[in-house]
């Protein structure tokens, strides 16, 4: 049997041909950047989300850094950033000329927290950007409250859990201004690029509606000189149709995961995913386990036709491109053994039973 890691294969009963359909009619419209549709997915998001603005634009990577960007963040600011997070944060922050500050993760949840973030705070600090990552929540209400005592902006990275809530509210409204991505394999994917910018601030809201389309006010008339990062329209429609199951979709995701740990518990050295809390909530984007024999069970995995992936192989601390930060091996041990015994697992909505139980299967023959 061969298992893929993800693929668009299934989708919920009806939520296909909504998809298609709503193509055909944007195609109709001939109105592909922009306009009523990107506005319609844009209203309704922010409906989702419990209010604020959203505003759409080309990708996660570009709503990371027009919200830093919004917010003033430039040469000699610091923005604290999770040391086993993906690079686009970390890229983002380095391109509107800030210096990105790694704290470690919380062992048991892998998000930072207010305690691993306090250490690596300066005078220069400026923004604190946790990543929600995996799908589980970051602990808001102390993030919050740290960030008020020393006047930090507070900016989500929430491309990893669209309709995870903490405390019952959606992560991607508690900061200051947000920034998500709906790559296609996100819990909310589009069929090609695109992002958001999420904010109940008004101001700030409407600098990045401006600066995203090359900063115009009104046609042809441009208040500042911003830069070409639109959602398009047919993005949009897309979008607008899978929000409609969003929920389902997650809800899914979750069977699955619990699924896996029922099965999973107490098989071999494997350490599985755990919730922090019932305030953090988790919707699996990635299920991640970790073993010492993460390598070997990647392998043979593979043999038998099951795709894994490992997120992520190497600390950013670590990489090439940021050598000039000044770390080492050593500076981030929780993050290196992260990165050395992580894997994550098949999970994606339409993974059929038999699917998960062949996974199931290899994986206690491994470790048996």
């Amino acid at each position: 049997m061969q298992v893929p890691f993800f693929t668009f294969r299934d989708f919920p009963a009806g939520l296909q041909p909504r998809v298609e359909e709503a193509l055909v009619q944007e195609f109709r419209k001939n109105q592909l950047i922009l306009g009523p549709s990107v506005t319609r997915f844009e209203q309704e998001f922010g409906r989702y989300l419990g209010g604020g603005d959203v505003i759409g634009v080309g990708n996660g990577y570009d709503a990371l850094v027009l919200s830093l960007r919004a917010l003033g963040i430039g040469p000699g600011d610091e923005v604290v950033v999770p040391a086993n997070g993906y690079i686009a944060t970390i890229n983002a922050v380095q391109q509107v000329g800030a210096q990105p500050v790694f704290a470690e993760p919380d062992h048991r949840t892998y998000n930072i927290t207010a305690a691993t973030v306090l250490p690596v705070l300066t005078d220069r600090t400026k923004v604190v950007l946790p990543i929600h990552l995996y799908g589980q929540s970051c602990g808001m209400e102390d993030l919050l409250t740290l960030c008020q005592t020393r006047q930090l902006a507070l900016v989500e990275d929430f491309a990893q859990a669209q309709g995870a809530r903490y405390k019952g509210q959606c992560v991607g409204t508690f900061g200051k201004i947000n920034a998500t991505s709906f790559y296609p394999t996100k819990n909310l994917g589009a069929a090609g690029d695109g992002g958001a910018v999420v904010t109940q601030d008004k101001t700030l809201a409407e600098w990045v509606r401006q600066y995203h389309n090359y900063g115009q006010s009104k046609r042809y008339e441009y208040a500042q000189a911003g830069v070409n990062s639109r959602l398009d329209s047919l993005q949009a429609a897309v979008l607008s149709e899978k929000l409609f199951s969003l929920d389902e979709l997650n809800a899914e995701r979750k069977r699955l995961a619990a699924l896996y740990h029922q099965h999973l518990t107490g098989v071999g050295d494997v350490v599985l995913p755990k919730v922090a809390s019932e305030d953090t909530g988790h919707i699996y984007h990635l299920y991640v386990i970790r073993t010492a024999r993460r390598d070997d069970l990647q392998r043979f995995l593979q043999e038998k036709g099951i795709q894994t992936l490992v997120h992520y192989p190497v600390p950013p601390h670590l990489q090439p491109a940021y050598q000039g930060l000044g770390y080492r091996a050593g500076d981030f041990p929780l993050t290196e053994e992260l990165a050395a015994t992580s894997l994550s697992l098949p999970l994606f909505p339409g993974m059929t039973e038999a699917e998960q139980a062949y996974v199931l299967e290899q994986l206690q023959a491994f470790f048996n």
